[in-house]
């Protein structure tokens, strides 16, 4: 066979791979651990507190088959628009209540079961309450009730007690885990206290430019707009730092620094930072090795000597690439990397106008 011929092959397995066998849930294996194990203790509880509340016993709980659906989402991918607590609870809720109804119109239960399905999915669009094991519960609904006459009881006993049930176990154990849930989408914190996103942030693409490109792409995703907005923006920075590997700081830094010992005095300091018209200045020790930085905001601290009062400084190697700056110096909190040995003595310092530089002639 031809290598063209391999070349087609390879490409439409890995077109049909991808569509059938998908990424794992989880960015680990740990991570699906602990969905795993949330699952586990979220349907347990819920089942034995339904049964309590209820009067069954510990022994018959008293839990509805979409409630293990509605685990997945919950504890598997609780970052998922369709997973937060109103989708999960108005979904499900939203749902029996249309199948029940259905049940009642129309006797033919091959038809109620088609219809509510498909109106479940409709009224939990228009509420904004989507949720997809919300179709089991209406179907559910509606097969539950070719035993008897339907009650609009069942919405409420027993799938909305379980819902809230799972739904306050789901936060309470991604609480515990670590995770973010009800889910806010990630903003990295404004070190100067203002509302502004920080720097990478406020580069393209924006909020509104992410929306446009989910609408425009035609099918539903599963991803809410803030969320993709940072990968997307994270992915950039990640492609520009391989893209500037091959800069180090060695290469970019100021040689010729202005420096300070720790044991003079503040006075001193200050004057000299003045004087030079300086943001910040690496602090030495008496064998020239780096023990601080001290910038402006700095000397508002309380003490006697420059070293009483440097903060903790970002140290690199003449070797590190410059492109390892660029989340650091565009945080708002650190304004320059000080270049050192190694036995820590001073060998230069790359500042953000540095760093500035080096980007937009290597861009």
């Amino acid at each position: 066979m031809s290598e063209a011929k391999n070349n087609d092959v390879r490409l439409i397995w890995s077109r049909y791979y991808s569509a059938f066998i998908p990424a794992p849930a989880g960015p680990g294996f740990f991570d699906r651990l602990k969905a795993a194990s949330g699952a586990i203790g979220g349907i347990a509880i819920t089942g034995l507190l339904c049964g309590l509340m209820l009067g069954n016993g510990i022994a018959h709980p008293l839990l509805v088959a979409p409630m293990g659906a509605s685990a997945v989402l919950l504890f598997a991918v609780p970052a998922s628009p369709l997973a937060q607590p109103w989708p999960v609870f108005g979904g499900n809720v939203v749902s029996a209540l249309i199948g029940i109804t259905v049940a009642k119109l129309i006797p033919d239960p091959t038809v109620a079961a088609a219809l509510a399905v498909g109106c479940a999915i409709g009224g939990m669009s228009l509420l904004r309450c989507l949720h997809p094991p919300g179709g089991a519960v209406a179907l559910s609904a509606v097969l539950g009730a070719m035993n008897g006459a339907p009650s609009y009881m069942f919405a409420f006993v027993p799938v909305g007690l379980n819902t809230a049930l799972l739904v306050a176990i789901a936060i309470l154990f991604h609480r515990v885990a670590g995770h973010s849930y009800p889910h806010v989408p990630p903003k990295a914190p404004n070190a100067h206290g203002t509302s502004d996103p920080t720097p990478l942030l406020r580069t393209p693409p924006s909020e509104q430019d992410v929306e446009e490109a989910l609408q425009a792409y035609g099918d539903m995703l599963d991803v809410d707009a803030a969320d993709l907005q940072v990968v997307l923006h994270d992915a950039e920075v990640r492609a520009a730092e391989r893209s500037h590997t091959s800069l180090t700081c060695g290469e970019i830094m100021s040689r010729d620094i202005v420096s300070v010992r720790a044991g003079q005095p503040i006075t001193e300091a200050a004057a000299l930072l003045q004087e030079r018209r300086l943001l910040s200045m690496p602090v030495l020790d008496d064998e020239a090795r780096v023990r601080g930085v001290l910038g402006l905001l700095d000397l508002a601290r309380a003490g006697q000597t420059a070293g009483d009062i440097a903060s903790d400084p970002l140290l690199v190697s003449e070797q590190t690439p410059v492109s390892q700056l660029l989340r650091p110096l565009t945080s708002g909190l650190t304004h320059e990397a000080i270049v050192v040995g190694h036995d820590g003595e001073l060998r230069g310092m790359v500042t953000q106008t540095d760093l500035l530089a080096a980007m937009a002639l290597r861009a």
